[in-house]
């Protein structure tokens, strides 16, 4: 028997304290030999980034002790902390930012020295004993620099740059015989999911970049996660089609090796994207985005691209792994996990999960992902979660409360995964509506520029055209629209309490209210990008 309670009212299985308990952060995987590496991020100590390990046949270990940290604040974000080969692991530790080497169950020792500098995004070169990795030197006035360096794997030489003069690097990558070093750049204003670019160049004995030149990217392009085929063969991607699809260089020419209306990349806010990796077999494991959902699947050598049955709606982390392959993936009941694929079987196994949902799967509210007509014509997306608790229902005629989410970034999307931050109000007799607003990641690259120029206009209209949508199909009340978004989508909820009379009320979490504050006092990496979204600073001074 269900009870009668009015919406929003009803009594709820997922409390305010059980939500707060954060789970585990995981990201960051890499694959050595048979050992799978990843990071944890534990809230029950203090946020400290743990760098974990796994083998068949044992239960995973932490490979460093507090205090140490393996964390870095290259770009402010962070990510690509770590990197392993041969059984050696190399680490940023978060206090003082310098390289780690951890030689197995011995205690780290430091490679570079201390000072201004921190390092993120390595690949270990076992021949010529060194670490290339993205650099970054804080210096006492003028804004960061960024470039490539080399670091001896013995600690007996201080760091050398090899390359600089952009002002940002990503993605260092080795190819298999050792001769050739690919990486990322890109410039101010540009963010890298606007314009990047994709060098190469010879790498010499004693470890120096020589007859560097640009292979892919430049003009309207972005370029992102460049692979080596362990043929030697350059693989990365790029949105040049309007989608970020995945090309192989030939040559001076590259060739679409799927071309389809998906992304095979997200966003990178932080280094160490990987979405795709090489199987023993010769096809290639890659994951995809549809209308910002994520799939698993197989590219063979003709490019036909065929999905594999897996219950993840979100993935990334793609590494190939003995016997198959390696990923974070999460489900619509279930959080994230380090998730072991087998190739020949296309069956998983979890090998750790953030946390164990407390919620009965009667009591989640799935997902319905939603379009709807909005202003100027365009069409915007989201995500619908209606109100469920196997133990109430709503009065006869009545209709719930709508709580729209404003995602941040604001070059983000709405995700599938269970979230408890929405089922905690879908729970309670609330519907729940995520928004993937003009500008959100998932869509394409057409999508992903509607906001530029537009911000606080644009995704604006697209959250009040979604609560006016639901109210039209006669989902929620129209008296009870709610709005709430964080960081740059507490921007967009401030904009929408502001500037219209649709949502009764709101909340901002963390979010940007001044537009001149956070031109003049945000960090390197996303210093102009307010450039793209609203226009040159002081020039428009008017719009800020």
């Amino acid at each position: 028997m269900t009870t009668v309670a009015p919406f929003g009212a009803w009594r709820s299985p997922l409390s305010a304290e059980r939500v707060a308990a954060a789970s585990l952060g995981l990201g960051c995987l890499a694959v050595d030999g048979d050992a799978i590496w990843w990071i944890e991020g534990r809230p029950a100590e203090q946020g400290r980034a743990v760098l974990v390990s796994w083998r068949p046949g044992t239960e995973h270990r932490d490979a460093i002790p507090p205090p140490w940290n393996a964390r870095t604040r290259v770009h402010e974000y962070g990510g690509g902390s770590f990197a392993v080969a041969d059984g050696i692991a190399c680490f940023s530790h978060l206090p003082d930012q310098r390289v780690y080497r951890l030689d197995g169950a011995g205690e780290p020792r430091a490679l570079t020295p201390p000072g201004p500098w921190r390092y993120a995004d390595g690949v270990i070169d076992r021949r010529r004993g060194l670490l290339l990795a993205v650099g970054e030197e804080h210096r006492s006035s003028g804004e960061p620099r960024n470039c490539l360096v080399r670091i001896e794997l013995e600690g007996r030489e201080t760091p050398v740059v090899l390359a600089d003069g952009c002002d940002f690097y990503a993605a260092p990558r080795l190819s298999p015989d050792g001769e050739t070093l690919a990486w990322i750049a890109w410039r101010h204003p540009d963010m890298p999911w606007d314009r990047s670019e994709l060098w190469i160049a010879r790498i010499d004995g004693a470890g120096t970049l020589r007859d560097a030149r640009l292979v892919a990217g430049g003009g309207d392009e972005s370029v992102l996660e460049p692979r080596w085929s362990p043929g030697g063969a350059l693989h990365y991607v790029s949105d040049r089609s309007g989608w970020w699809n995945l090309y192989r260089l030939e040559g001076a020419a590259s060739a679409a090796l799927c071309p389809i209306d998906a992304e095979f990349a997200r966003p990178p806010w932080i280094f160490g994207g990987a979405h795709y990796d090489f199987l023993a077999d010769g096809t290639i494991l890659c994951a995809y985005a549809r209308q910002a959902r994520w799939h698993l699947g197989r590219l063979d050598r003709r490019g036909r691209l065929a999905p594999i049955d897996v219950p993840f709606c979100e993935i990334g982390h793609v590494r190939a792994a003995p016997g198959g392959a390696v990923f974070l993936g999460a489900t619509t009941a279930e959080a994230a996990a380090v998730v072991y694929l087998d190739t020949q079987r296309d069956s998983c196994t979890v090998l750790r999960r953030a946390a164990r949902s407390p919620l009965d799967p009667a009591d989640v509210s799935p997902p319905e992902p939603i379009a709807f007509p909005s202003a100027g014509g365009r069409v915007a997306h989201g995500i619908l979660h209606r109100p469920r608790n196997q133990r109430y229902e709503g009065p006869g005629g009545a209709r719930p409360p709508l709580l729209v989410r404003c995602h941040g970034g604001p070059t983000s999307s709405a995700s599938s995964a269970l979230d408890l931050t929405v089922q905690f109000w879908t729970s309670r007799g609330f519907a729940f509506l995520d928004v993937d607003y003009a500008g959100s990641s998932g869509y394409g690259r057409d999508y992903r520029r509607l906001l530029d120029g537009s911000w606080g206009i644009a995704d604006v209209e697209d959250c009040v055209a979604a609560a006016r949508f639901a109210v039209a199909q006669g989902w929620v009340d129209p008296a009870a629209l709610l709005v709430r978004g964080s960081s740059a989508g507490g921007f967009t909820a401030l904009c929408a309490l502001a500037f219209h009379d649709v949502f009764a009320a709101g909340a901002s979490y963390y979010g940007i209210g001044d537009l001149e504050a956070l031109h003049r006092e945000t960090h390197k990496f996303e210093s102009r990008y307010d450039e793209w979204l609203i226009g040159p600073y002081p020039e428009r001074r008017d719009l800020y």
